[in-house]
């Protein structure tokens, strides 16, 4: 017979706080699937991202909570697992999609296409299900880093309806206006005809199950903006910015939007890109070329998390022309980066799921 049973099990893991919900962990429904077979405990630990930064941490204090409460001499093996959380109550256009994330910046050129494709990647490594929608109408750059210019959308019946299939790459469903237009041809659209084309990329796509949708917005705030904010819950929202003071003042605006009343979402955080520049020759030594700590200062006046900040790095640029994305990269300082705010990321969309919702 066991010496221990279930109940203590369940009493000593509750002693154990997650760090970001600031509840118990039993409280959370995180304990699940235990087994006792005389001296020896399994179970499982749910977390709320397969990109849990906290995930050794939980871990480590389960297993001297057991030790603890119990007896330090359980064999003890734990499963750490994971189930993306949602916000519950979420619209249903998109039943199957978890977490809608819009990226956003205020001004064009400051590599918010590129963050994108490699936070994507790097919530994939990490375990997730991940899609892209390039709803940049005016200037698509996915299909370009993602090597599959020249792929097109099938199309699939489902429930007697036919729906576009997403482009695949890399483990990442793609759908972009690119994937409409010839390479080199200029996309001259009014605002209707650009709203329609996003309505159908969103509402006329079988996307299936995923964990994150990334939405790659275009500069500024306008038509698309308010399209898919309409449309959809979004879980929540994530800005870019350069450095640089007019960047800054462009992304103000781009936050501000999101925060108006009537629109209402959530800032996941915001990610300084091209912070510094350091030359191979000299590793140790970081040049500020536009500015030192602008988007760290623009989230800390707003009170909203930042995410945190990527070097200018030629490899960046190379693997994006080349439609390979250099968070695939096994190892490196970029692919360390670009892991680090994908968790963060995830982090905080767990955090911003687990609040209510303001009373509409």
């Amino acid at each position: 017979m066991s010496q221990f049973t279930e109940q203590q099990v369940l009493e000593a893991l509750s002693n154990v706080i997650d760090p970001d919900l600031n509840q118990d962990l039993v409280t959370l429904k995180m304990i699940k699937d235990i087994v006792i077979d005389d001296n020896k405990l399994v179970f499982s630990v749910e977390l709320t991202t397969p990109a849990c930064p906290m995930k050794e941490q939980i871990k480590k204090a389960c297993q001297n909570a057991i030790y603890h409460f119990i007896n330090q001499d359980i064999e003890l093996v734990i499963h750490m697992t994971a189930r993306v959380s949602q916000k519950k109550g979420s619209k249903e256009l998109l039943p199957n999609v978890k977490n809608i994330i819009a990226i956003s910046s205020g001004k064009g050129g400051v590599g918010k296409s590129t963050i994108t494709s490699n936070i994507a990647i790097a919530l994939s490594k990490l375990g997730a299900k991940v899609g892209i929608i390039d709803a940049d109408i005016y200037g698509p750059s996915i299909p370009t880093m993602f090597d599959v210019e020249n792929e097109k959308p099938t199309l699939v019946t489902v429930d007697g309806v036919s729906l576009m299939q997403p482009v695949e790459s890399y483990g990442i469903k793609l759908l972009s206006i690119g994937f409409f237009a010839q390479t080199k041809q200029a996309i001259v659209w009014r605002g209707p005809m650009a709203t329609k084309a996003i309505n159908q990329m969103l509402k006329d796509t079988d996307w299936g199950s995923l964990d994150y949708l990334l939405i790659d917005l275009p500069p500024g705030t306008g038509d698309i903006h308010l399209t898919i904010v309409g449309a959809l819950k979004l879980t929540g929202a994530i800005i870019v910015s350069t450095p640089q003071k007019i960047a800054l003042v462009d992304a103000r605006k781009g936050l501000d939007m999101f925060q108006l009343p009537q629109i209402n979402v959530p800032i996941i955080g915001v990610i300084e890109n091209m912070s510094y520049f350091t030359p191979a020759e000299l590793p140790d030594n970081k040049y500020y070329i536009f500015g030192k700590d602008g988007a760290k200062y623009l989230a800390e006046d707003n009170n909203v998390p930042f995410l945190g900040e990527i070097p200018i790095v030629q490899s960046i640029c190379e693997a994006s022309d080349i439609g390979r994305p250099v968070a695939l990269q096994e190892k490196g300082v970029l692919n360390e980066v670009f892991e680090s705010i994908a968790m963060k990321v995830a982090q905080q969309i767990s955090i911003a799921n687990f609040k209510p919702s303001p009373v509409e």
